[in-house]
Formats: structure tokens, C-alpha cells, sequence
């Protein structure tokens, strides 16, 4: 196990802050994640996808594409254009690759975007039958398809969760002292360690709805955090308790 003070002194030395409620939570980095996965979930019992994909697998699969540094709402605005357009795979994999960069240019990175949702459609259509794989050797062999869109897939459509490292949850992982890395694979590897397999998926679901909403890139809103206020709260109590019991 990583002891807390590499975690400490590595991000140190890096733009990323650690958190003000770092020194409340458990410095086992398990009990740690624990401790931030039941507060999360009080905080977004849900746990939904921020992307609006209406359980159709093929929409998910374009939307995450779409979402490469681009926001989960204009993603969401822009698909409602796009899928109206080319409602199925099969109508996509014939689009024209003009009319796909059209509906999607104000995503950012249209033109490799748009050619991936065309070849990716066709791959479908030609050698899936016109569904989305199952399997994440067959997801990541899709062009424009990379480990966060395959475990994102396999989490949400086909109940195999999977940690999603998106930039949310990079940041936050290593704001709370979970991970210490801002590379995608270590953070999987870090975050799968310490969060039950069973609840990877909404955990990191919840970690996107809480960096968008209060622990923000810029300007984090940590003195209206209900995350660190929680912990604090519950570790306070906790020691106020243990000072009893010993009385």
C-alpha cells in the first residue's frame, strides 16, 4: 500500500491542490474511499450519466466521443441535432462526413470526430450487426475509442462497472489523495484498488456531478463544499464520542 505522505508529496509539487478536508478523512487510502463514496452518494443518490443518451447503447457510444474536451451540455445539445438527423447506426454509417462535421462543429476537434462516428458506424454495421460490442478488446479496437469510452460502455449499458478516469475525476482523485497521478490508466489502476468493484461506475458518476457542481477546476467552491463540511462533522463527532467512552 501507498502510504498518504508520497500522495502528499508528490501533488505537492503539481498545479493540482489537495483538498482543506484532507487531513478529516482516514488516511488508509481504502477507508478513505469509503468514507468520500457514502458521502457522495448522500450527496447524488442517482448516480446518472450526465449524458442524455436514452438507454440506446450506439447514442452513448457517439456521445462520449463527442464529449472529448467538449462539455456534457453541449454534448447533449448538439446530439439532439445530430441523432436527429441519423437517428440509428445504420443511418450514420451512410451519412456524408460533410453533414456529421456540420452537426457537430461546435463540439471542438469536429473533423476527427466526425470520422470516427462515420467509420465506427460502419464497423458496426459491417462486422457487429449493427450493435454495440460487449467486449472491451472489441470496444477499443473502434476507431476513437480509448479506455474511459470502453469502461464508461461497459459500466452503464452492459452492468460490468468500471472506473471512468474523465477529468473530474482525475482532478478530484487526486484532490482527495485517492490517486497521485494525472495519467488516465494510473488513476483506473489507483481508484480500482480502493472502490468496490459493484460501485465503480456510480462512484465515478458522482465524482462528475460533484466537480462540476462544487469542486470545479477553477475556482472550487470548498467553503460551500457539503463533502469536506460532512467529514468534518462526522470525524468531530467521532472524537468527541471516543473522549467519552474513555472519561
Amino acid at each position: 500500500m501507498i502510504e498518504l505522505n508520497l500522495y502528499e508529496s508528490v501533488f505537492a509539487k503539481m498545479k493540482n491542490f489537495l483538498c482543506p478536508a484532507q487531513k478529516s478523512l482516514p488516511r488508509a487510502r481504502k477507508s478513505r474511499a469509503a468514507l468520500v463514496a457514502e458521502e457522495l452518494e448522500a450527496l447524488y443518490p442517482a448516480a446518472e450519466c450526465a449524458l442524455s443518451f436514452e438507454g440506446d447503447p450506439f447514442r452513448l457510444l457517439i456521445m462520449a466521443r463527442l464529449s472529448a474536451q467538449c462539455t456534457d451540455k453541449r454534448v447533449n445539445q448538439v446530439s439532439e441535432h445530430l441523432f436527429a438527423a441519423f437517428p440509428d447506426v445504420y443511418a450514420m454509417a451512410k451519412a456524408p462526413l460533410s453533414e456529421i462535421e456540420a452537426h457537430i462543429r461546435s463540439c471542438g476537434l469536429y473533423q476527427m470526430k466526425a470520422k470516427n462516428i462515420l467509420e465506427c458506424s460502419q464497423i458496426l454495421v459491417e462486422q457487429y450487426d449493427g450493435k454495440v460490442p460487449a467486449d472491451k478488446k472489441a470496444l477499443l479496437s473502434l476507431p476513437g475509442v480509448g479506455e474511459k469510452i470502453a469502461n464508461l460502455m461497459l459500466g452503464d449499458v452492459f452492468g460490468d462497472p468500471h472506473i471512468v478516469a474523465d477529468t473530474h475525476c482525475i482532478r478530484i482523485a487526486n484532490r482527495l489523495g485517492l490517486a497521485a497521478s494525472e495519467n488516465p490508466s494510473q488513476v483506473v489502476k489507483s481508484l480500482e484498488a480502493i472502490v468496490p468493484k459493484a460501485e465503480q461506475s456510480s462512484f465515478c458518476h458522482r465524482i462528475v456531478w460533484f466537480g462540476r457542481e462544487i469542486c470545479r477546476a477553477q475556482s472550487p467552491r470548498c467553503a460551500d463544499c457539503p463533502l469536506c463540511g460532512k467529514i468534518e462533522s462526522k470525524n468531530h463527532l467521532s472524537g468527541r464520542s471516543k473522549t467519552k467512552s474513555v472519561t
